[in-house]
């Protein structure tokens, strides 16, 4: 999510091939090079395609030549967001090269972050190897389950809240995805990135147990149903079937 402070990051954990086999894998990754760049990268899709780009991405970090490209080593978020992109579409390739249906390992990728001369960018990346980049008209991206707290981000979201205003909004997107779909579980790990800070911000993992979480679950619940009851009931006088 982008605000005018700079860039909130939040994923879940889950990963599962049936109901019989969930697991749990952090799904976001970090790079820092203090007062220079930071770069944040959340992935969703096929657990061996994400785990592959990622270890790849960070490998190049630290090679000790230029033999390929490296996140850490590229002059702009536009050239990073390149460099996933075509890793990504590389490893996707690779899986087809061996026989196996590329569309079984298909991957998508979120990259935000700064490099020390520009500003904070945020990039959708697909399968396919394209991009695009977060703008006014399209402030937050979502990969992997959206549907059921999509709405909500889409009526509360406001550049200008705080830190703090946009954790509690993305936290009830979540509630709200995790108790319509079991694909998508706690803990929830998140990562705040202030803008010119050029270092990792506050970051850290709500886990099952979280209190203010619980609290967020509750209250979102209650005000939802206290909103229903408040809005006036449909009348049936003069519908089909019914005396006027």
């Amino acid at each position: 999510m982008v605000l005018d402070r700079g860039l909130v990051f939040m994923s879940d954990t889950r990963t599962n091939a049936g109901l019989d086999n969930i697991s749990t894998f952090r799904k976001m990754t970090h790079w820092e090079v203090e007062g220079e760049r930071v770069l944040t990268l959340m992935t969703a899709g096929n657990l061996a395609t994400t785990q592959a780009v990622v270890s790849l991405l960070d490998e190049r970090t630290k090679a000790p030549d230029d033999r390929e490209p490296s996140l850490l080593k590229a002059p702009s978020m536009f050239q990073c967001a390149r460099i996933v992109a075509d890793t990504l579409k590389d490893v996707i390739a690779k899986h087809n090269q061996s026989g196996m249906q590329a569309s079984a390992f298909n991957a998508t990728i979120i990259l935000g972050g700064q490099i020390k001369g520009g500003p904070t960018r945020l990039f959708l990346i697909y399968p396919e190897g394209n991009f695009i980049e977060a703008g006014a008209d399209t402030p937050f991206f979502q990969v992997g389950e959206m549907k059921y707290g999509r709405p909500i981000l889409v009526r509360a979201y406001e550049p200008g809240m705080s830190f703090e205003e946009a954790m509690r909004l993305l936290l009830v997107s979540f509630d709200s995805t995790l108790k319509a779909n079991l694909t998508v579980g706690l803990p929830f790990d998140y990562h705040l990135y202030a803008i010119d800070s050029l270092k990792i911000g506050p970051h850290g993992r709500i886990e099952k147990e979280d209190a203010y979480f619980e609290t967020v679950s509750q209250g979102w619940g209650d005000a939802l149903k206290s909103a229903l009851h408040s809005l006036p009931l449909f009348s049936l006088e003069g519908s089909d079937g019914l005396a006027g």
